[in-house]
């Protein structure tokens, strides 16, 4: 420990001779030069370890000795550095004192490079002060500045600048372009903690704009350059900026991780700055101890200079035992309450979190409540639509009527389909769709929808081109139901934007490993093509290339979307390439498993099925309150030459069955008096074994298990497909007389 006192000693004495030295008037100018450069270079030290007051006070020193030498381009770059040091410190006024003054000696001897740097701190000034308009006034007159002695490096600090200004003012959009132009030139420069700075930036401003995908990209790659230049600073913003993007995208569980990471990064910095940083009236008062405190001890030396050095080292460590324990207790209870603060913030944050959790849950309830309400409302009319437009086909109508018919079916299919696709979206986005491999043949697969548009393709005077890699095997394992609908959407959509033209599909493998195959397909056209900007948001709902597009050529801007939610259900993944006026492919990439098999698929005519049984007893209620829909449902069953009962109400429904022998209840669900489910349940408590089936315009998958706790056989939805509700029947009334011929 000797040696640390008379290490102390040491470095007085030199101080001292410092002190003397600088009070020499005979040093000449270059002497004096060198005193001002290092008195700012010890500046410069002081201000990255964060001791600003000594900074400041060095500056200070700077300035006399550039006003001794009568040094006025020195004087206004020191006015302007202390400006800058007091602006940190949030001493706002002396601040503008500081630059003002510096901004008139650099007008005076027009010194234009350092007065665009004076103008810069300025508007940054101006910008703390809330004070707008001045600060984007300072900060175009520098960046006119630099520009004019080609300062190129200054510039991308000033766009940044201007960027956050006019995010502060809300006008995003012109903060984007000074935000996207700073970028670029931080790239150019090499000036890594101003690009970290504008992607965070960026990212905010972005998603203010609605665009949360970009502002999350924007602000992960702000983070990458942060992390790979040790910005802790810039790292600490970006996972705040991507925390409350998560939150406001209600990925609470990103939100949540990133926050963590938020806190846990500000509390390291406040324990670093803590050992650097103090607030200026506590420096200055530890400072007026200090000097007390020496000169008490430089006395204390003096009077007791015949003592021994042991006596006075032991006075020395005391004095700095005490002084290094009050401080440790100062930062110990510090720290303290940062954390404190720090996990009632977390605590906040994460009641907040649920709350909004709370809140998605409670509108995902609704949403599937309001799209089970809209399609009964909208499958309800649409039955007897389609049901009366078949039937009214069947009955062989006039030539002059038949036109008129089809386009009533067309659009009542079309109708069908746009509701469909709203409900395919929905279990999609909820991860409600689930897989059904089969074994198919996939090269005849794609040939029967190739054929099957092939009418369609006809009709725009466009050619179809199929071709299957000619070594590929054919029967594979899979979802080709999906397959196919995603074939469908992508060449009809394709047939819809060509004419006169081509379309090509072709399928090929591009990677197998043993019988596991990665497959291509490709659906490529030479029609109308998309732009460059269009196509980024081409796979998003209700998506199309414009409004004269819709109205020109149709659709519900749903096909695509539905498209990409199931190629990623199935793992694989699509894109696309396009170029106006010239045309459009598409490509998807999903794994598919070969199996050595043949598919062979026979369709059976349940209707005539039907007919062969024996159906002389069998009965049937139709419970349905829509009198055109009690017609319909009546009419097909009659073509089938069954018998069938009807009433309009469940509680009709409970007395009939309770009185008569039934062998199918078709049970609507909306109904006056007591609801279809209800009605079930009552018959289910005295008959367990009648079929019954859910006749139904509710197909929400949020809704089935109603269907099942309530009893039902099956569910049948409106309108239907007649294939599937003969089958469905054929299937129970073929049971039945299995059954009944045991016996």
């Amino acid at each position: 420990m000797s040696q640390i006192k008379y290490f102390l000693v040491t470095f007085f004495l030199l101080f001292s001779c410092v002190l003397i030295a600088q009070n020499n008037d005979t040093e000449d100018n270059d002497v004096l030069n060198l005193r001002i450069a290092n008195t700012i270079i010890q500046s410069e030290f002081d201000f990255k370890r964060g001791d600003f007051l000594n900074s400041i006070e060095n500056l200070e020193k700077a300035l006399e000795l550039a006003i001794q030498l009568k040094d006025r381009k020195s004087q206004g770059i020191i006015l302007a550095k202390i400006g800058e040091l007091q602006f940190t410190i949030n001493e706002f006024d002396k601040s503008l004192v500081s630059l003002i003054k510096a901004l008139q000696i650099q007008r005076d001897i027009d010194d234009k490079e350092n007065l665009a740097i004076t103008y810069s701190l300025n508007g940054m000034l101006h910008a703390g002060r809330k004070e707008y308009k001045e600060a984007l006034g300072y900060f175009k007159s520098a960046k006119t500045l630099f520009e004019e002695y080609d300062l190129d490096a200054k510039i991308p600090e000033v766009t940044l600048n201007q960027g956050k200004v006019h995010f502060k003012l809300q006008d995003y959009k012109t903060a984007k372009s000074f935000f996207e132009k700073t970028i670029v030139l931080a790239k150019k420069n090499n000036q890594t903690n101003v690009l970290a700075k504008a992607l965070i930036y960026n990212s905010k401003n972005l998603v203010q704009l609605g665009n949360n995908k970009q502002g999350i990209t924007s602000a992960l790659e702000g983070l990458d350059v942060a992390k790979s230049n040790n910005q802790i600073d810039n790292i600490n913003d970006a996972y705040l900026s991507l925390s409350e993007i998560y939150q406001n995208t209600r990925d609470f569980e990103k939100a949540h991780n990133y926050l963590v990471k938020h806190v846990r990064t500000s509390d390291s910095m406040l324990t670093i700055e803590r050992t650097n940083i103090m607030h200026a009236g506590q420096k200055d008062y530890i400072e007026a101890s200090n000097a007390d405190e020496f000169k008490r001890l430089k006395k204390q030396v003096e009077d007791q200079e015949s003592e021994s050095n042991l006596a006075k080292i032991t006075t020395i460590l005391s004095i700095a035992l005490i002084t290094i324990l009050s401080l440790l207790t100062l930062s110990l209870y510090k720290n303290n309450n940062i954390r404190l603060k720090s996990n009632n913030m977390l605590q906040e944050k994460n009641d907040d979190l649920i709350e909004a959790m709370k809140r998605a849950e409670l509108a995902s309830k609704t949403k599937a409540n309001f799209l089970s309400t809209v399609t009964h409302e909208l499958r309800t009319p649409l039955y007897a639509v389609t049901g009366l437009t078949n039937m009214l086909l069947e009955e062989e109508p006039s030539a002059n009527q038949i036109p008129h018919l089809k386009s009533l079916k067309f659009s009542g299919d079309y109708l069908l389909t746009f509701i469909n696709d709203i409900l395919q979206i929905n279990k999609i986005e909820a991860n409600k769709v689930e897989l059904d491999p089969v074994l198919f043949n996939l090269k005849t697969k794609v040939e029967n929808v190739c054929s099957a548009l092939n009418n369609q393709a006809l009709e725009n005077n466009t050619i179809m081109h199929y071709d299957f890699q000619s070594n590929l095997p054919e029967t594979f394992i899979g979802d080709n139901l999906k397959i196919s609908q995603i074939l469908i959407n992508l060449i009809g959509n394709s047939i819809k934007f060509t004419k006169d033209g081509d379309i090509w599909v072709r399928v090929y493998s591009i990677k197998n490993t043993g019988d596991d195959h990665t497959l291509r397909f490709e659906i490529e056209d030479n029609g109308i093509g998309i732009s460059k900007e269009k196509q980024d948001n081409m796979f998003e709902s209700f998506s199309q290339g414009s409004i004269q597009i819709n109205r020109k050529y149709g659709g519900t801007g749903l096909g695509l979307s539905i498209v990409k939610g199931l190629i990623e259900i199935l793992k694989g993944k699509i894109y696309l390439k396009s170029e106006l006026g010239k045309g459009t492919t598409f490509f998807f990439e999903i794994p598919l498993t070969y199996t050595p098999e043949t598919v062979k698929i026979e369709k059976e005519d349940y209707s005539k099925s039907i007919k062969k049984l024996d159906i002389s007893n069998i009965k049937i209620l139709i419970v349905e309150d829509n009198k055109i829909n009690q017609m319909i449902t009546k009419k097909i069953l009659s073509k089938m030459n069954l018998k069938c009962d009807i009433v309009d109400n469940g509680e009709a429904a409970v007395e009939k069955v309770k009185k008569n022998n039934y062998n199918v209840v078709l049970m609507d669900i909306h109904m006056p008096g007591i609801s279809g489910l209800e009605a079930t349940k009552i018959i289910r408590t005295f008959d367990k074994e009648l079929t019954i089936f859910a006749l139904t315009a509710v197909t929400l998958e949020d809704k089935m298990h109603e269907f099942d706790e309530a009893g039902f056989d099956d569910i049948i939805s409106k309108p239907f497909k007649q294939d599937d509700f003969e089958k469905k029947l054929y299937d129970v009334l073929s049971a039945n007389q299995k059954s009944i011929s045991s016996l």
